[in-house]
């Protein structure tokens, strides 16, 4: 069965309320995850969280807004090729990095993973390569963190073979089943968040678990059905699928099946 491993790379903070309606003023952590999984012999990273290029793009200019409105705090020893590093892992180890969305805190450290291939939303890709200016930041997107040679080695999850869902995992029906890793890792449109946002179910030894991404960011969304702030709508690819993907979540979190994972679920 796949493997997951969890790593934590930089946060940000925010109001509790702009991501959960009722949560008060006080001020979050909002850790970054990033996950390793493991199926067979493969290997494959889920985003890359934050990284020293996010903050050498954001020392100035428009994109220096991001970093107003959302603090960020990283350390350079915890840049995700450090840790993998002290854990024996190299690039070459990784067969490719799967992009879950475009926001820059999932992809400040594709410039450390030169040559590795990346795995993302046809769709998504194609709605997000062209922002620039005040359009790539309403989208949280940073153009400069897409390294020159992104698109080279590119393989969007539109071309995999698609495929039915178990039961188990109603009310998802259907996925594209990740090359090469046994049918144990199957990737999912989770719209709404952002342009192409996915996620991935992943079949373990204790069960499946859906990596939903930024699907929610606290857990009591998709168990009390409880959005964020409707000021969180102005950043939002679209918010009226979003609480469709999010009633989805709802629901199959109350057959209990399916251990569910945030990328930023934090301390709300």
């Amino acid at each position: 069965m796949a493997k997951i491993h969890e790593f934590t790379v930089g946060y940000c903070t925010h109001i509790g309320c702009m991501a959960l309606k009722g949560a008060g003023f006080r001020v979050c952590k909002f850790p970054s995850r990033v996950w390793l999984l493991e199926a067979g012999e493969r290997k494959w990273l889920w985003d890359t969280g934050y990284a020293s290029w996010f903050e050498r793009y954001t020392q100035s200019g428009l994109f220096q807004l991001y970093r107003k409105f959302t603090p960020v705090w990283f350390d350079p020893k915890e840049a995700l090729a450090q840790q993998l590093y002290a854990q024996g892992l190299a690039d070459t180890d990784i067969s490719a990095i799967i992009l879950s969305h475009f926001h820059a805190d999932h992809i400040a450290g594709l410039r450390d993973f030169p040559g590795v291939p990346c795995i993302c939303s046809g769709e998504g890709w194609q709605q997000t390569r062209t922002l620039r200016g005040f359009a790539a930041l309403r989208q949280a997107f940073i153009p400069d963190l897409i390294p020159a040679d992104f698109e080279s080695s590119l393989r969007f999850i539109e071309g995999f073979e698609t495929v039915a869902l178990p039961e188990a995992l109603a009310p998802f029906h259907q996925g594209y089943a990740l090359p090469e890793s046994n049918g144990e890792i199957i990737l999912v449109p989770l719209p709404g968040h952002a342009a192409g946002h996915i996620g991935a179910f992943v079949l373990t030894d204790n069960g499946w678990t859906l990596l939903a991404s930024d699907a929610a960011w606290s857990p009591v969304s998709y168990r009390e059905l409880r959005g964020p702030s409707r000021l969180a709508n102005l950043v939002m690819a679209d918010p009226v699928l979003y609480y469709r993907t999010l009633e989805q979540l709802h629901q199959l979190w109350q057959k209990g099946q399916v251990t569910i994972r945030l990328c930023h679920e934090g301390d709300l």
